[in-house]
Formats: structure tokens, sequence, C-alpha cells
């Protein structure tokens, strides 16, 4: 989900609910304690150089239970990110605290914000050398890639 659907949904939204995939609710009284900009500069397994930016929530089991996010305040918060940070309509990761900070995926299914579960995968599928990912490979350039068992990467 997109900056922009988040902010289109707070429009005649009357609560904010954030729910796990296993349906597990997000406490009521969680509170955003950030949203910002995550930039991440990285090299794959494959050796392509990549760029990824989100915007991130951060999700707060507060202990405040007096206090309730509506969602007029959470587009006060957003409008306020947006400006003050210059943010692009960029896709929502949240961070969310179970065992260690879980980094999620944003959904909507007409009623509440889901959790989505992140998953890692290969983003080099057709030059790390990783059989699991091709069924015809020529072997020559699995010896050279960098992810090959002969490989640099490791």
């Amino acid at each position: 989900m997109k900056l922009s659907e988040i902010r289109q949904i707070l429009e005649t939204a009357e609560t904010v609910n954030f729910v796990l995939e296993n349906g597990k609710s997000v406490p009521d009284h969680f509170h955003v304690t950030e949203v910002g900009i995550i930039t991440k500069h990285f090299i794959d397994c494959g050796g392509t150089i990549r760029n990824e930016k989100v915007t991130n929530f951060q999700l707060w089991d507060a202990n405040d239970f007096e206090h309730r996010l509506k969602p007029g305040k959470l587009q006060k918060i957003i409008a306020l990110s947006e400006k003050v940070l210059q943010m692009d309509d960029l896709e929502i990761e949240v961070e969310y605290q179970s065992d260690t900070i879980g980094k999620y995926d944003l959904g909507f299914d007409g009623k509440n914000f889901i959790l989505l579960s992140k998953k890692t995968a290969c983003l080099a599928k057709d030059d790390c050398g990783n059989q699991n990912h091709h069924e015809q490979k020529n072997t020559s350039k699995l010896e050279t890639s960098c992810c090959s068992p002969n490989g640099n990467c490791c």
C-alpha cells in the first residue's frame, strides 16, 4: 500500500485498527511513534547495486489506555511528515514489536489495516547461480557467478 492509499482510506475511516495476518489485533491503545523514510542502498548477490526507499510507520503498544489514535490524528501526522520530510508517494512498511521488531507490508480489508508478513527473496535470480531459482542454467555461468560454490560472495 502506498502513502496516497492510506490517506484516501483515512478520509472516510471511523477508526484506525491494525491486525496481523494471523488475526491477532494490535491493541487499540497503540501509538504511531514514527513516520519516516527508510532508504536502503545495497548490492544483491548478483552484484547489482540497488536502492530502495519506503515510508516507515512504527507502531508501539504504549500501555496508555486513555488514548486511541483517530483517523484525523493519523492524517495530521502523515501530512506533517510529508511536508517536513518531503516524502514521495512510497510503499509503506510498518514496524511492530513482537519478539523483536518485525517489518510488515500494509494491506486493507475494508475495515482494518492488515500487517502483511514480508519475505526474503533472491533479487538476482538470473545472475545468482542458485539453481533453486532456475531449471535451465548455463554451467559456465554458474561457475563464474558470485554465489556459485566457487564464487567470491561468501
